[in-house]
């Protein structure tokens, strides 16, 4: 199953769980590194989903595969959470879901997409860069150390 046969939509209540659990397992491998859980295995997702931040991406048969948080911070749209299951990984639905969240900057007419990520995930500081993003910053916030990066949309 690849990226095409993927249905993104906007969670619900009953997505929370499975959201949780593919937050969990993606960001698992960090814990050692960072020292503590990373914030995306943290974070409010039931208030995330009830705020209609949350986009999931759902296979044929409703398994969720994969979700997105983002909302407007000022003139961009900030991206911050993206994973996907296990199970899908390396089929595009990443990459699908990243796509949907730059649509919807460019159709609210703002100018890009921000997001973050913790200097200790490695694999991210690679892929942003290759999907066009340019770093532009480094911060400390809540204790963890954040790459910040963009990518001009508008």
């Amino acid at each position: 199953m690849g990226a095409e046969a993927v249905r993104l939509r906007p969670a619900v209540a009953a997505d929370e769980a499975a959201v949780r659990g593919c937050a969990e397992a993606a960001y698992a491998q960090y814990v050692a590194a960072i020292g503590r859980k990373p914030a995306p295995m943290v974070a409010d997702f039931a208030g995330q989903i009830g705020d209609g931040v949350v986009h999931v991406a759902e296979g044929a048969d409703g398994t969720v595969l994969g979700f997105i948080v983002f909302f407007p911070r000022g003139e961009h749209l900030f991206l911050e959470n993206v994973a996907v299951a296990d199970a899908a990984a390396g089929q595009g639905i990443g990459r699908a879901l990243i796509g949907f969240c730059e649509a919807e900057a460019r159709r609210l007419g703002l100018a890009s997409v921000q997001l973050y990520t913790n200097e200790k995930m490695a694999a991210n500081l690679s892929i942003y860069p290759h999907l066009g993003y340019a770093e532009i910053g480094h911060r400390t916030e809540d204790g963890f150390n954040r790459v910040y990066f963009e990518k001009r949309v508008g």
